[in-house]
């Protein structure tokens, strides 16, 4: 019976994470695999750097950050065909290494914390374990940086577990320090 349970669940969070991997967007970090069918010397390793960008033989430097692991299949593929006929190209998301989202000050396990899924404030703070007794749960801030802006979001953790004003409980994006006075 355990056993069942327990295969069941692993089932459900494997296809959990493939069917969200369909849209996962790539991030600095990442870890991908690239082969090119019957090419030699056309597949390996490639880390997302952190620009943004990675390279490839005979592809060059290309742009990952932002694309879909399909944007960049077809994108290697395009750029391809000018040295191989018809090339047929695999690329897949062997780890993600890219999705950070930072918990600091009064947790009881501040870090960095990396997702697959994606998380929403109170997620995290449970990742976290939770704050310590001295936290000031109605100040909680998410620093997010858009277009090099700073921008703070206010968070109070009291109103949530209570049920209200539930539209604070964002979702995280990566690079999101949530910051607990």
């Amino acid at each position: 019976m355990l056993f069942g349970m327990l295969l069941a669940s692993s089932v459900f969070s494997v296809s959990t994470v493939v069917a969200e991997g369909a849209g996962y967007r790539l991030q600095p970090g990442d870890i991908l695999e690239i082969s090119v069918w019957k090419e030699e010397g056309m597949q390996g390793e490639v880390l997302v750097r952190p620009d943004g960008g990675l390279s490839f033989p005979l592809v060059g430097d290309v742009v990952a950050e932002g694309h879909t692991v399909k944007q960049l299949t077809d994108e290697i593929t395009a750029r391809l065909n000018d040295y191989i006929p018809d090339p047929v190209v695999t690329v897949s998301l062997k780890q993600i290494l890219g999705n950070i989202i930072y918990v600091l000050g009064r947790v009881n396990r501040p870090g960095e914390f990396t997702f697959v899924r994606k998380i929403d404030v109170m997620q995290v703070l449970s990742k976290a374990g939770g704050m310590t007794p001295y936290a000031e749960v109605e100040k909680i801030k998410i620093l997010r940086r858009t277009d090099g802006a700073l921008q703070a979001i206010m968070f109070n953790y009291d109103e949530v577990e209570k049920g209200v004003k539930l539209e604070q409980n964002i979702l995280l994006e990566s690079g999101d320090v949530v910051v607990v006075p």
